[in-house]
């Protein structure tokens, strides 16, 4: 009896699209437009925390190690940065790879010079924090290590780096929540405007003994085949639009804008547009019969 109830409920569905095909398409074309818009608002700001975090995470603090340090102050100080619970990460750059590095960065420049007989840079460890934003305090408190000729991390700069991306970050949430808030009210009023178009039916079901259950069945399942089109097509045209995207960036070799790959961007996209079509296309047309269902 059940899976008679199941069949006819899709059969029932399947006829009410047919039937209502034109305000059919215009539900779902409502769902995709919101959806795309909320969709392109999302991959702006899934982009932005991307690319805040990435350069988050470069930021990095440079001990320089004192020339006239002892090597019981110097392994002192390697200590205490190995047991610092603070510090991510520490790499030891030796004087003499710190030369290799700079003649590789400057090339041409240093020839004619003769370094390597006297090596004027010093022995210094790269640092990074396990929590970015906590970069001015760590360094701060680095400075006070023993053998520590001085501690570099940007200072001024990295304060202002952390409170323009934080401010991004928040900026692009609450938009996003504002958006999605009223992609929830469009679809909702447009699927509503489907069922109340169809009171008659219904109330006439409702008359000759028909369960309440056995009406909405037919509605919850034109609801939920109208949200999952509603979801679907946006996130293939979002797939395209944010494929070429991307493509522009890589061609026009605009490497600092570090976006998203384009499946793990989609992916996100899914986890929400979705279960969120799919979602108020059932409870749109469900919720939308009350009224005719109290007769």
């Amino acid at each position: 009896m059940l899976f008679n109830d199941f069949c006819y409920a899709w059969k029932e569905a399947l006829k009410g699209l047919y039937r209502n095909r034109w305000l059919s398409l215009a539900s779902i074309g409502v769902v995709v437009v919101t959806l795309l818009m909320l969709g392109l608002f999302m991959l702006v700001s899934l982009n932005i925390n991307f690319i805040t975090t990435s350069v988050k995470d470069q930021v990095e603090i440079v001990v320089y190690v004192a020339d006239d340090a002892t090597a019981a102050e110097r392994e002192e100080l390697h200590a205490l940065l190995s047991k610092n619970e603070a510090l991510d990460e520490v790499r030891f750059v030796s004087r003499a790879e710190a030369l290799q590095r700079l003649k590789a960065q400057l090339g041409n420049l240093l020839e004619g010079y003769d370094l390597d007989a006297e090596n004027p840079l010093p022995d210094s460890y790269e640092i990074q924090t396990s929590l970015p934003e906590a970069v001015p305090e760590v360094a701060q408190e680095l400075e006070g290590y023993p053998a520590v000729e001085s501690v570099y991390y940007g200072r001024g700069v990295v304060e202002n780096l952390f409170t323009v991306t934080n401010a991004l970050q928040w900026v692009g949430l609450f938009l996003m929540i504002g958006l999605a808030i009223t992609a929830v009210f469009l679809i909702a009023h447009t699927i509503r405007l489907t069922v109340y178009l169809r009171g008659r039916e219904i109330t006439i079901m409702k008359y000759v003994g028909a369960t309440n259950w056995f009406i909405r069945w037919p509605f919850v399942l034109e609801g939920l085949i109208l949200g999952f089109w509603g979801a679907i097509l946006p996130l293939a045209a979002l797939y395209f639009i944010y494929g070429a995207a991307v493509d522009w960036v890589v061609s026009n070799n605009l490497l600092f804008l570090n976006l998203l790959p384009v499946e793990g961007a989609m992916l996100e996209l899914a986890k929400y547009l979705l279960p969120l079509g799919i979602g108020l296309g059932i409870l749109g047309s469900a919720f939308s019969m009350g009224r005719f269902l109290r007769v």
